[in-house]
């Protein structure tokens, strides 16, 4: 676990078996995959989202569309703890599926 990290912030998740095998071709020091700071993995989304010449986008977009993905895959308990979330109500932060998704359902 890296430094500075709680014990909570630790996740396991789950990866399919071609995430599995792409993470084992890099190459890397112990459990870290990709040995990024918060700083950089900033700067490095910033500069994506300007070649891709988008305006209105955050970081946390990314986790939301993850959520809501997911939440069609996985029993909600399941998807709640995978995220870390302790109380289902913080989901519905995250959980961004359309009007006309759910009534496809």
């Amino acid at each position: 676990m890296p430094s500075g990290k709680t014990a909570s912030a630790k996740r396991d998740v789950p990866l399919s078996t071609e995430a599995i095998r792409i993470i084992n071709q890099l190459e890397r020091k112990g459990d870290v995959v990709f040995n990024l700071t918060t700083q950089q993995i900033d700067v490095l989304f910033r500069k994506a989202k300007a070649r891709a010449l988008i305006d209105d986008l955050h970081f946390h977009d990314s986790r939301a569309e993850a959520i809501t993905r997911l939440a069609s895959k996985i029993d909600i308990l399941t998807l709640a703890r995978m995220v870390g979330h302790r109380d289902l109500r913080m989901l519905q932060i995250y959980y961004r599926e359309s009007a006309e998704d759910i009534a496809k359902n």
